[in-house]
């Protein structure tokens, strides 16, 4: 929050020096390349003052004004503002806060880490699997930081050492994050702010995450077979009571409940249903973008989505038997353990706004685009990925990185020759690589402090991995722009 809040001011003393300027617009209200024009900037100081001054609450529900563009709170338009991913992040928030509160999801992968605790590798790939699918999924990502207590002394008692405990879970739940196919919080947002479907493009991040998947679970268990063949190659050793400890991952969890296994298939059929209800199929199937929709299609947006989970969160606790006290106060608590996100996202609209009332977004996309336009297809989605690399590491929040990138990146892809949903994978992947290192986000650092890893070492440990991800996107991105 603090970064979004220096670019928004940064933002706000650029648009004194930036000239006004604007695009042509089609039918879609896309820009028009080559009709790029000089306009006279909007409004003098005190104009300014107030968008700056509003910028957050236009961020929120900002209409943007059918005639001129401007956007303010009291305009007649259309909503420019994120009230309906903000409403959508804090109605997710709700639903997974509830299904944690039933134990359901700690008790079922208790049960698979204990049920594969004496086969090593089926364990690591077993665990990472389902880490991964959750990432991809869900967002999958803080969650895992209760898990340690768990799978380090399962991994220590199977003769692994800490660092693979540690990359079972940072990672599992990393590359899944990373190779998102309809993770709300990343690949939503971004398509939100690209103006495209949750669906577009579904399907190259589905072979992403099946490949970037298996090579991640490699790359582990090539350590893992390393460090049971040989101890002494351990990058952390083992520390004084790793033995004792690894003695308490002997104790068998509790069988789930039939209560517990109704939640989990509950839960199970919500996302799935979530999936089915975003995917464009006539376009997906037929593979031509303005296909016309079957009849049973969906469509489903961000309104649809944020009531499907506050309801599929009343239902999973009724279903659980929490009481109507307690899933109040659950959902009630889970939409606040969200809000920081809900509001980062509000921050980052609010620097698009500063940037749309005083039309130098189309300035910002007229300097690069000839440099774009002669540029090949599979060579700008690389780029992408290039460029919000070092964005990422200053905005870990993925959604408010989106929702900052978006406004931007997106238009440049029309120039560009390349789906919108390109740059979205692209963008999302930049995102999901800097988070599985840098010291900025909570789930390496929190990570490697609970396995007792230190960073140094955790960072020899993931660079190759890092490198041969990044090649492998980048070649995924490069085959989406040019398919």
């Amino acid at each position: 929050m603090t970064v979004l809040a220096a670019v928004t001011i940064a933002v706000w003393i650029l648009t004194f020096v930036i000239p006004a300027g604007t695009y042509e617009r089609n039918a879609d209200g896309r820009p028009v390349q080559g009709t790029y024009h000089h306009e006279a900037a909007p409004g003098g100081f005190v104009h300014r003052l107030g968008d700056l001054f509003l910028a957050p609450v236009n961020g929120l529900y900002g209409i943007r004004d059918t005639g001129t563009g401007a956007v303010a709170p009291d305009a007649v338009g259309a909503l420019y503002g994120s009230a309906g991913v903000f409403l959508f992040v804090l109605a997710i928030g709700a639903f997974i806060t509830v299904v944690f509160a039933t134990g359901a999801l700690d008790r079922g992968i208790e049960r698979l880490a204990h049920r594969l605790r004496t086969r090593g590798a089926l364990l690591i790939a077993g665990v990472m699997t389902v880490f991964s699918l959750l990432g991809t999924v869900e967002g999958f990502a803080e969650e895992t930081l209760g898990f340690y207590g768990l799978i380090v002394p399962l991994m220590l008692a199977l003769g692994y050492d800490r660092m693979v405990a540690t990359g079972t879970i940072i990672l599992g739940a990393g590359v899944g994050v990373l190779a998102s196919t309809v993770n709300p919080f990343s690949t939503g947002v971004a398509s939100s702010a690209a103006d495209v479907s949750l669906g577009d493009g579904i399907a190259l991040r589905s072979a992403m995450w099946i490949v970037l998947t298996a090579v991640t679970i490699g790359y582990v268990l090539r350590y893992a077979h390393r460090v049971r063949t040989a101890p002494d190659r351990s990058l952390t050793g083992f520390l004084p009571g790793d033995r004792e400890l690894a003695a308490e991952a002997a104790a068998e969890p509790p069988e789930l409940t039939g209560l517990q296994k109704a939640v989990l298939v509950a839960v199970t059929l919500v996302f799935a249903f979530m999936i089915f209800s975003v995917i464009p199929w006539a376009s997906a199937l037929t593979g031509e973008a303005d296909a016309t929709p079957y009849a049973w299609e969906l469509g489903w947006s961000f309104a649809q989505l944020a009531a499907l989970f506050i309801v599929a969160a009343v239902l999973i606790g009724l279903l659980a038997r929490l009481g109507e006290q307690r899933l109040s106060a659950t959902i009630v608590q889970g939409a606040a353990d969200f809000i920081a996100p809900a509001l980062v996202i509000v921050l980052a609209r609010g620097v698009t706004v500063v940037m749309t009332n005083a039309k130098i977004i189309d300035t910002v996309l007229h300097t690069v685009e000839s440099t774009v336009s002669g540029t090949p297809a599979a060579v700008f989605a690389i780029l992408v990925y290039v460029v919000n690399l070092p964005l990422a590491f200053l905005i870990p929040s993925t959604s408010g990185h989106a929702t900052l990138a978006m406004p931007v990146l997106a238009p440049l892809a029309d120039f560009a020759g390349v789906p919108r949903s390109v740059v979205v994978t692209a963008w999302q992947s930049a995102s999901g690589v800097m988070n599985l290192w840098v010291p900025t986000t909570a789930v390496v650092m929190g990570g490697v402090a609970l396995a007792k890893v230190g960073y140094d070492k955790y960072l020899r440990f993931v660079w190759p991995l890092l490198v041969l991800l990044s090649v492998l996107i980048c070649g995924f991105v490069a085959l989406g722009a040019l398919v």
